[in-house]
């Protein structure tokens, strides 16, 4: 097999949006920067169709901006941006067309001339006293020794990390994993006789699970304001008469919610998230993942055809498609220099070394209709501190996204997109920054210096902001 050499500045692993706000920051900031995905397109979970996530609070308030605001504008500007949008449960979010949102991201990249590596995966690292040399890529019959000052692990699964050295956790005492899902979208979809279903069907759906997000409001007047936000936000519980009704029928698979969001008004076409595998399929375990695809296409197509039976708007409504992944909520974690609590984020707390925050509730999926949902203190934001992109015992390995140095009951609020983008901004704009002052060891950076550098950039750190 042919090995090749190539040298950057600095080297992100995985293009999901942990990565592409990676690869953008550290791109703006001045390094030569490669962007490498074993995939055939650059995006992840900003692909599959579902809400933008954790970019916004209960309030309403923007919590992650800067390189996301960037990647937002780009879809404004191809009529692909809906939002943002209450859902009167938890949280607001932004929702995009997940085609135009392809296109966005690689505009995005392209201007500020990030290196795309797709169809390139990585199987090594080469390391001495701690510090990565290279990362060892495969594509087809070529093989590649990547060179970089500084490495960005935004593979969600902490891979680069863990092949480097760094100790990683996986689950908790209790050996649960989160279920595999698979998203879908259904075009031709009318907002207003949902809508009117929706607000005359109040006991059905998930609504007020925030005492912030309630605000004394009944479930009925919650209903209310869904439909006259006019966009279908909507959550079927799966405990309620609707959901939980066809369910016990057997007409749809146990499951705690159908999640509808919209993704394109010229398409009248909205994302659908209400599969779920829970067997504690390992997402490191590319067989067991592998098996698990055709019954959620199956769970996919069954509540595709519950929708146009029984849920007024979706008559007409015509399959569009699928995520172009199985959505993996868990793998290993990267233990950092700081390990943030679950407890931590629901109370909202600061952090001195903030570099983003978070505003996502805490979300853990389990089996059939069970799961947590923890809100965060009064509607609003925990900070996301810099040494939880810091792996133990690697000196020039950033983590940024889903396998950030958390607990596991933190993940379920970290792992969103919107933390996503913002750990990823973080961690490129670090990685630059270091190359800039000649650190040869991410912990010589000021804190103080890099979070000066994240405020010019458009970050928000002090307290929300609207």
């Amino acid at each position: 097999m042919t090995l090749k050499h190539l040298n950057y500045d600095v080297a992100v692993i995985g293009g999901g949006a942990a990565g592409i706000g990676a690869a953008i920051a550290a791109a703006k900031s001045g390094a030569r920067t490669i962007l490498v995905e074993a995939g055939p397109i650059f995006g992840g979970e900003l692909l599959s169709g579902m809400s933008i996530d954790g970019v916004l609070n209960g309030r309403g308030e923007w919590v992650v901006r800067g390189v996301a605001d960037e990647i937002f504008e780009e879809c404004r500007k191809m009529d692909g941006f809906i939002g943002p949008l209450h859902d009167y449960r938890l949280i607001c979010y932004v929702c995009v067309d997940p085609e135009i949102m392809k296109i966005a991201v690689m505009r995005v990249l392209e201007r500020h001339g990030v290196t795309p590596a797709l169809y390139t995966q990585l199987t090594d690292v080469v390391c001495d006293n701690g510090t990565v040399k290279s990362a060892i890529l495969v594509h087809k019959n070529t093989r590649t020794a990547l060179s970089a000052k500084y490495f960005i692990d935004a593979s969600g699964d902490g891979d680069l990390a863990f092949l480097a050295g760094a100790p990683t956790e996986f689950s908790d005492e209790s050996g649960e994993l989160q279920p595999l899902s698979l998203m879908f979208r259904m075009s031709g979809v009318e907002n207003e006789p949902l809508l009117r279903f929706v607000r005359d069907n109040a006991p059905s759906l998930a609504v007020g699970e925030s005492e912030a997000v309630r605000a004394g409001r009944t479930d009925e007047q919650l209903a209310q304001a869904i439909h006259d936000q006019g966009e279908p936000t909507i959550f079927f519980r799966g405990n309620g008469p609707f959901l939980g009704g066809a369910i016990q029928r057997g007409e749809m698979a146990p499951t705690a919610l159908i999640m509808i969001m919209p993704t394109s008004k010229a398409r009248k076409e909205v994302c659908v998230n209400a599969t779920r595998i829970a067997e504690n399929i390992s997402g490191l375990d590319a067989l067991g993942v592998s098996g698990a695809v055709s019954r959620l296409m199956e769970q996919v197509w069954n509540t595709a055809e519950f929708l146009k039976a029984h849920c007024p708007g979706f008559e007409n409504a015509v399959f569009a498609g699928m995520a172009p992944r199985v959505g993996i909520r868990e793998t290993r974690r990267v233990m950092g220099e700081y390990v943030l609590s679950g407890d931590e984020a629901a109370k909202g707390v600061k952090q001195r070394d903030v570099i983003t925050k978070g505003a996502h509730h805490i979300d853990i999926h389990q089996d059939g209709t069970r799961q947590v949902r923890i809100p965060i203190a009064d509607g609003g934001s925990y900070d996301i501190p810099f040494g939880c992109l810091i792996p133990r015992d690697v000196k020039n390995v950033l983590t940024a996204g889903r396998c950030i140095s958390t607990d596991r009951i933190a993940n379920g609020t970290t792992r969103m997109m919107g933390q996503c983008l913002g750990t990823g901004h973080a961690a490129g704009t670090a990685a630059a920054m270091c190359i800039a002052k000649g650190h040869e060891d991410i912990r010589q950076l000021p804190v103080k210096d890099l979070q000066a550098k994240l405020r010019d950039q458009g970050a928000v750190l002090d307290g929300t902001q609207f």
